[in-house]
């Protein structure tokens, strides 16, 4: 709470918040002012997340009502995105009653998986550009050319997170049920063998350079657990969230001789275009830097440590 209250003012004005930045990274926050009025009931972080919601309403969107990545990276949609804005959008409307929000969460999933989806590995393209104007879309479908493991990661725990919040009866439920399913089914069959983790770039664990990568890993530990305890998935995908959570703690920790415990193998950070550009390759995934304690790294790991002990209560 007291991190949070640094960045508000009484009236909930976010410091160093700009909403023409239409940035939709910035929404994903609000999550936390959203669980902190459930608890303490002041006023500023309603506020504050109105103030969030305001900008989903007039946020850039594509033609067919996704919402832009970012106001400067136009017409895109990437996987990431329904993380950090539609995961806040499902939360704010169950919390405030606003049932119309619902319908627009399902659309941005929907859109994005039917853009995204590979029909041959079942895997997700990190991005897709409906005006097909990047150097890194596909000609024909505007799509990105590699599945990075972290982009889908994001978007597998935006699912079953969202479907913490989305109404039972709502006719748009089991197509998400559905596309949660089918991204599963498809990302658990190219969890490393050996040591049940997954690589940064998915499909290419045989390729030179390519690794064994942490918060892609831990994001997808987590998502299938959830999947698994929340029973929106078969109980036999259990297996594998064990195992990768078991190739986490094997692999990719490392405790120092005072104790401090390192989280290790996680990709600093991964986009498309920009400046310098991005343009999506193998190689370029492979270029970023790669760090130990990155937080979205740590996150996810600690969400997954969660996630298995529940299930472990329950298997």
């Amino acid at each position: 709470q007291r991190v949070i209250d640094s960045y508000l003012d009484d009236n909930g004005n976010i410091k160093t918040y700009k909403m023409n930045d239409f940035n939709i990274d910035k929404i994903n926050s609000g999550k936390v002012l959203l669980r902190l009025y459930k608890i303490v009931k002041d006023d500023k972080y309603k506020k504050a997340a109105f103030i969030l919601r305001e900008q989903l309403d007039n946020h850039p969107r594509t033609k067919e009502g996704g919402f832009w990545h970012k106001k400067r990276y136009p017409w895109q949609m990437w996987l990431d995105g329904i993380y950090m804005g539609s995961a806040f959008y499902a939360e704010f409307s169950n919390v405030f009653n606003q049932p119309d929000g619902f319908d627009d969460v399902a659309k941005q999933i929907l859109l994005i998986d039917t853009h995204t989806r590979d029909p041959k590995t079942g895997l997700r393209y990190h991005g897709w550009d409906e005006s097909n104007q990047q150097k890194w879309a596909d000609p024909e479908t505007g799509c990105s050319p590699n599945f990075w493991g972290r982009g889908m990661g994001w978007y597998a725990m935006a699912l079953v997170d969202i479907l913490d919040y989305f109404p039972e009866n709502h006719d748009k439920r089991q197509n998400i049920l559905f596309i949660l399913n089918d991204l599963i089914k498809s990302v658990v069959k190219y969890q490393d063998k050996n040591s049940g983790l997954w690589y940064q770039v998915v499909d290419q664990g045989n390729r030179d350079g390519n690794y064994l990568e942490a918060s892609a890993s831990s994001m997808f530990v987590y998502a299938i657990a959830k999947a698994v305890n929340k029973k929106y998935i078969e109980p036999q995908y259990w297996k594998y969230a064990e195992k990768g959570f078991d190739g986490l703690i094997e692999h990719l920790i490392e405790v120092e001789e005072n104790g401090l415990i390192n989280l290790t193998q996680v990709c600093s950070v991964a986009g498309l275009g920009g400046d310098p550009y991005r343009d999506g390759s193998y190689e370029y995934y492979l270029s970023e830097p790669v760090i130990a304690n990155d937080l979205k790294g740590v996150g996810p790991f600690i969400m997954a440590g969660i996630q298995i002990d529940k299930g472990a209560n329950i298997q």
